[in-house]
């Protein structure tokens, strides 16, 4: 079974990342190498045991645009969104025994290295991929 598990940040998170000041801890160079570090580490580990399907992260919020209806009429709208706080960062897609499996492994993403404690709420959704209309649960 496939599963896609989405890790969420907002556009602060992305901002204290690259230095500045946000009020969270800011990121030194080290910071971020110790993240990538450990990225690294667990989708070379999940390469090898197969279980990697395809992984990528996400450009900051500032760089995304929004497209809508309104009353049958399009929209566009370019980011960030001051109603939106959290924001998908990037996702894996993961191939693998169970559900189970899956949160093991979204779990092991949560103990990815950042500096001070704000990021302690931080929380990943796993959601099975249906392969087919009969998987959609409805």
């Amino acid at each position: 079974m496939k599963y896609m598990i989405l890790s969420y940040a907002s556009q602060q998170d992305y901002d204290a990342m690259s230095g500045k000041d946000t009020g969270k801890p800011a990121w030194s160079q080290e910071d971020v190498a110790a993240m990538v570090r450990f990225m690294e580490t667990v989708n070379r580990e999940l390469e090898e045991s197969g279980e990697l399907v395809e992984t990528r992260a996400l450009a900051a919020p500032v760089h995304t645009r929004r497209l809508g209806s309104r009353g049958g009429a399009g929209f566009v709208t370019d980011g960030p969104y001051a109603e939106t706080q959290e924001v998908l960062a990037g996702y894996w897609i993961v191939e693998c025994e169970s559900f189970d499996r899956a949160t093991e492994i979204a779990g092991r993403l949560g103990q990815c290295p950042y500096p001070g404690d704000t990021y302690n709420d931080a929380y990943a959704d796993i959601r099975p991929i249906s392969e087919s209309a009969g998987d959609m649960g409805f």
